[in-house]
């Protein structure tokens, strides 16, 4: 019979379907982010949208890197110039942290607006949230440059007359001496940019939930979305960022590199996928551009009515210009739908129908008309067609 594939190739199976599906969804959803934090800026700039713009920033340059990975992966070792190791290794580990800092910074902003508006309002300013965000790009890469210093060290690489290509592994198989330099500094990068992060957005979204959920003049789908931003985040501390800092402890404490620390290192890639959903909770214009992106790219046919529901609204800020009608004679009388976008009609109305306190004769789309003389719904039918 035939052999079963050894546990080397299981591994390099696993990492190059992790990474390759981690650049196939995150490049996309973190492009379409950056377009509408880039067109919103323009209009407005809010410290909010500074924020998210940098968190956008931080997963596109983890991304870029991430090739670098997908090519050790499927060769085994590492096959580019040994300078790019270093380099690659610095970007990639001070992307992680980076995130953690924009997705505290952006939990600070929205407990500081939601428990303190007048206060914070009157001291709001974009500038602020610029340098903040220097501040922090400079803390994680000052923080991950450990990435050189270990190399520098004897037996890490160019200090020793040898290469990662030529040890075949960048960033990996450490000696006594540099664990002795490595260890520490992995622990302290735990503590400072993992733990006391986490701690201060729980604290702040825990405030943040329930200012929101306990005002009564807050509407019901703003404190669904801030539910959803809080669930979002916090689910990318415990799925992304804990397991790997976790084996920086266990590491520090065994004075060695768990086995498993390679695994944990592997669910942090996550992040640059699931951050998009948080920017789709924290950004309106982030949501809008989703919206206008699938009218363009599906039309409202092709998604189910729960898709439906949730990428549209009635709203006319989808598209510029006055809406476009089409009619069509029916029953003895003319049903018109109105058209915001190719494909895309949410309004109809006709001689008789019901209004939901939105003028005589309107309905949604989903209910998307009435039939003359009666209240059955047309169907998708009308509403699409040609």
């Amino acid at each position: 019979g035939r052999a079963p594939p050894c546990p080397l190739q299981h591994s390099r199976a696993l990492y190059l379907s992790i990474y390759l599906l981690t650049i196939l969804t995150g490049f996309p959803t973190n492009l379409l982010a950056l377009h509408a934090l880039i067109r919103k800026l323009r209009c407005k700039a809010t410290p909010n949208c500074i924020l998210l713009l940098n968190l956008t920033l931080s997963d596109l340059c983890f991304l870029a890197f991430l090739p670098f990975k997908v090519a050790e992966a499927r060769a085994g070792r590492w096959p580019l110039p040994a300078f790019l190791c270093p380099l690659s290794g610095l970007f990639y580990f001070s992307t992680i942290y980076s995130s953690t800092l924009f997705l505290t910074a952006v939990s600070v902003e929205r407990y500081l607006a939601a428990a303190y508006p007048i206060r914070y309002k009157l001291r709001r300013r974009p500038a602020y949230a610029a340098l903040a965000s220097l501040g922090l790009w400079f803390c994680s890469l000052a923080h991950c440059s450990i990435v050189y210093v270990t190399e520098l060290q004897p037996g890490g690489g160019p200090a020793n007359g040898t290469s990662a290509s030529s040890k075949g592994v960048c960033y990996d198989d450490f000696t006594p001496s540099q664990l002795q330099v490595l260890l520490p500094v992995r622990l302290e990068l735990g503590i400072v940019l993992f733990l006391v992060p986490s701690l201060l957005t729980s604290f702040c979204y825990c405030g943040f939930v329930w200012v929101v959920v306990s005002s009564p003049h807050i509407r019901r789908g703003k404190k669904q979305r801030a539910v959803g931003l809080v669930a979002a985040t916090l689910a990318v501390f415990i799925v992304c960022f804990t397991p790997y800092n976790v084996s920086h402890v266990v590491g520090f404490v065994q004075r060695a590199s768990p086995s498993w620390r390679d695994k944990a290192l592997l669910l942090s890639t996550f992040n640059a996928s699931l951050d998009p959903v948080i920017f789709y909770f924290s950004s309106s214009a982030v949501q809008h551009s989703c919206r206008r992106f699938l009218a363009r790219l599906w039309g409202i046919c092709s998604l189910p009515p729960l898709a439906r529901k949730v990428f549209y609204r009635r709203t006319e800020k989808l598209t510029p210009g006055p809406p476009q009608e089409q009619c069509r004679g029916l029953g003895g009388g003319q049903v018109c739908c109105s058209k915001l976008t190719p494909g895309f009609y949410p309004w109809c109305w006709g001689p008789v129908g019901w209004s939901m306190g939105l003028g005589p004769g309107r309905a949604r789309a989903g209910a998307v008309g009435v039939r003359a003389g009666g209240t059955e719904p047309l169907g998708d039918t009308l509403i699409h067609s040609a």
